[in-house]
């Protein structure tokens, strides 16, 4: 159930609701929105008390149930759209954000050279992994730690909020001393308990759709951090697995509409992730900006041949430039602007 209040109703007033849900059994959690604040509560409604009563209370509009199994997700409880503050970096409404970097943090040279090459083409965060989950255990597994020291040392040259996958509840503390948005990858989708971890941490998470699974599921996985607290959710579409051979994934631009129409979450696009192959990358991203995401995800690097990690998807600093240079067209079209 979600209790919407009137218009310009007070701290005050909106504690009042959220008390009187919390004594007929439910767990409140209000989501301010510019006009209205509706308060949701979640419970099971079969075994507590009706919230009808509630507009008694002159502050209170109406009460209304949500049909959704992702409460706090759905546009049913907050109609606008949500704004992600990335420490002054904003991402959702009329601004689009890129964020870039290599799939992999391999040396202090690449890591400082391709951050101030995506700075100057646009990027406004470096997205780089220091812990790596591959497929293989014989497979380049990142450099960890000295990883995250690398990131931090890229942040402290070029300003660059930072970006990167946390594969372990046990890691999300001292990810979080150098990441500015903690990714959790398409392999740790539904690890529920890393997804309540990263609520705690208050940091913005970025959740990427897992590769099998449905658009109900990947809101549902982003209800779990919502529900503990957390309002800055970035959903992430990467692509899924299909019976298609020509590309690594199947991007899913049609997820992107859904989840926007679903939900009021930013939604961004991992187009490297999304086909697997480089030269691919820059019309993925031009439908990405024409189907609505809020922003891009794209992996550059110094020298893709060279990668450590899925260099056939990676796309130079010269093809990344031009790949900035040519939505500006795309996101006149939607009313969008790079930030």
């Amino acid at each position: 159930m979600i209790v919407i209040l009137k218009p310009k109703t007070s701290k005050e007033q909106i504690q009042e609701v959220v008390q009187e849900v919390q004594k007929l059994g439910y767990t409140p959690h209000p989501i301010y929105g510019e006009l209205q604040t509706v308060v949701a509560a979640i419970g099971d409604e079969r075994t507590h008390h009706t919230l009808e009563s509630l507009t008694v209370l002159p502050q209170v509009e109406r009460v209304l149930p949500v049909q959704k199994r992702y409460k706090l997700v759905s546009r049913e409880s907050k109609p606008e759209d949500t704004v992600v503050d990335v420490d002054g970096i904003r991402i959702g409404g009329e601004n689009f954000v890129v964020m870039a970097g290599p799939c992999s943090v391999e040396s202090e040279e690449q890591l400082i050279s391709t951050a101030r090459a995506v700075k100057a083409a646009g990027a406004k965060i470096l997205r780089g992994g220091a812990y790596k989950p591959r497929t293989s255990p014989y497979e380049f597994q990142g450099l960890g730690r000295e990883g995250l020291r690398l990131l931090a040392a890229a942040k402290k040259e070029t300003g660059l909020k930072i970006i990167t996958e946390v594969l372990s509840e046990r890691d999300v503390e001292h990810v979080c001393e150098t990441a500015d948005v903690l990714q959790v990858g398409a392999r740790n989708a539904q690890n529920f308990q890393l997804l309540i971890e990263c609520a705690k941490s208050r940091k913005p998470v970025l959740l990427k759709r897992g590769m099998s699974e449905r658009i109900e599921e990947w809101l549902l996985a982003a209800e779990y951090i919502l529900a503990n607290g957390n309002q800055s959710v970035l959903l992430c579409e990467r692509g899924i697995r299909t019976f298609e051979t020509y590309t690594r994934n199947t991007l899913d631009l049609a997820a992107v509409a859904i989840a926007k129409k679903e939900s009021h979450l930013p939604v961004v696009v991992d187009p490297s992730q999304g086909c697997g192959r480089a030269d691919l990358v820059k019309v993925l991203c031009r439908g990405a900006v024409a189907i609505g995401a809020n922003a891009l995800l794209v992996e550059v690097h110094p020298h893709p041949a060279e990668a450590l990690s899925d260099g056939q998807q990676q796309v130079d600093f010269e093809v990344f430039s031009q790949l900035i240079s040519e939505l500006g067209p795309f996101l006149n079209a939607i009313n969008r602007k790079l930030v």
